[in-house]
């Protein structure tokens, strides 16, 4: 890098799982990368290959920890798990499609709609409680590798509500404006810990010729028209 005081990490969503595509709240649900995510990582692995890569952090779930492997093996570089970096957890809706969620707890789920930022359903967290476990990772990473190339590998949630506080955005829109697909790369470069810009977001170049299409999935609010 040619700047030496600048830490650039590589934030990455895990790959394709076969909940990925199923409306389900799957944040704490412990499932593998499905054939299709094995090759979103491998087609990245190969993009990242030749860059400087000091270090590569994740959270422990399996499909991250499958994920970050993929990307470490042309590096050599072991995983550093970090608790922090886990998906967001939706209590007692953890498996249940969103159709059957909000016909099962309608009165929960009208609130958690409303604000999932301070609301959370029965067991669960709330975007402001992701943040204060995912932020201090991000903190840890940017003070222990001033000047590096660090890769982090994490979940949808995690990552829109990390990024938007990062960049001053308001986090209670995490869910219905920005987007996180399978294997896309963010690229952030840090001045300190404050001091942050957004170099790349939600990048699938590398095994998708355009950007992928926006879905409304576990949000109705793309597909409300007003019209």
């Amino acid at each position: 890098m040619a700047d030496q005081n600048t830490t650039r990490i590589y934030m990455v969503r895990h790959g394709a799982t076969e909940l990925s595509a199923e409306d389900r709240f799957a944040g704490a649900v412990d499932v593998a990368l499905s054939e299709q995510g094995k090759y979103q990582a491998a087609r990245l692995a190969e993009r990242l290959a030749d860059d400087s890569i000091a270090a590569i952090y994740c959270s422990p779930l399996t499909r991250t920890v499958q994920t970050a492997t993929i990307l470490a093996s042309p590096h050599k570089l072991s995983l550093i798990h970090r608790d922090g970096l886990r998906e967001i957890h939706h209590g007692h809706w953890e498996g249940m499609r969103r159709i059957d969620v909000e016909s099962e707890f309608p009165e929960e789920y009208a609130a958690w709609e409303e604000d999932p930022f301070t609301f959370a359903p029965q067991g669960g967290e709330a975007g402001v409680n992701v943040i204060a476990r995912a932020l201090p990772v991000i903190r840890e990473i940017v003070l222990e590798h001033r000047g590096q190339n660090i890769l982090v590998v994490s979940h949808k949630a995690t990552l829109r509500l990390t990024i938007s506080t990062l960049l001053g955005f308001d986090a209670r829109g995490y869910r219905d404006r920005l987007d996180q697909a399978p294997a896309c790369l963010n690229v952030l470069d840090f001045k300190d810990p404050v001091r942050v810009r957004l170099m790349l977001f939600n990048d699938v170049s590398h095994y998708a010729d355009q950007p992928l299409q926006s879905s409304g999935r576990l949000s109705k609010w793309w597909d409300n028209s007003k019209e």
